[in-house]
């Protein structure tokens, strides 16, 4: 039986329309993801990687380049496309039949997943189209050189740790559990007497 107050509220929505949040960030981070592949593999030749052939964006920090990685993150499994794709497809699959699982009705989880599953056909796309995943977002830091990567790789990072920070909510310094009793202040004794008078009162 509905409370008063759910049967004001509309009905929440269904199929397609219950998952919108996600399916606009997935395509948000797909169409960023292909389209700036599209402009590396036509501006940058590649293979490109060590000066003077990357395109500085801001010297000495941040450069396009244009190389091949036919493994996971920063290289590893490489040889293994096959493998990777296939684990892809896995990832997709799960998310899909276990949506009620993973609570993929609240805004927050959709935008989550949004920008994982975006980054995980981007790269499936890579492998079926080229036999790896076009990297081309190369940092220097001090003393260090972070690893190229992609915008797909962006979305399933920012998702992965989106996730684990919600999934560690509860722990959260200040986060009370739903339901939890607020303490009073004041010595024991004194919230007693003060409780035994409002019940006298009425």
């Amino acid at each position: 039986m509905s409370s008063p107050v759910q049967s004001f509220l509309p009905p929440e929505p269904k199929g397609f329309r219950g998952y919108l949040r996600l399916w606009i960030t997935l395509v948000a981070v797909l169409v960023a993801d292909q389209a700036s592949k599209a402009w590396i593999l036509k501006h940058v030749e590649a293979g490109t990687y060590f000066e003077p052939e990357p395109i500085p964006v801001i010297k000495g920090f941040f450069y396009f380049v244009n190389v091949s990685n036919s493994g996971a993150a920063w290289g590893m499994f490489s040889q293994h496309t096959t493998i990777l794709a296939a684990l892809g497809f896995v990832a997709l699959a799960g998310i899909f039949f276990f949506r009620r699982q993973l609570e993929l009705r609240k805004p927050l989880l959709q935008y989550t997943f949004g920008l994982l599953c975006g980054g995980i056909i981007g790269n499936l796309i890579d492998r079926q189209l080229y036999g790896r995943v076009v990297d081309f977002l190369d940092f220097h830091l001090p003393g260090y050189r972070y690893p190229a990567f992609n915008v797909a790789d962006s979305g399933i990072t920012v998702g992965v740790i989106l996730y684990l920070l919600y999934s560690c909510r509860d722990s959260w310094p200040g986060r009370r559990k739903p339901g939890a009793v607020k303490p009073t202040l004041g010595r024991p004794a004194d919230n007693a007497a003060d409780g035994a008078s409002k019940s006298l009162v009425g």
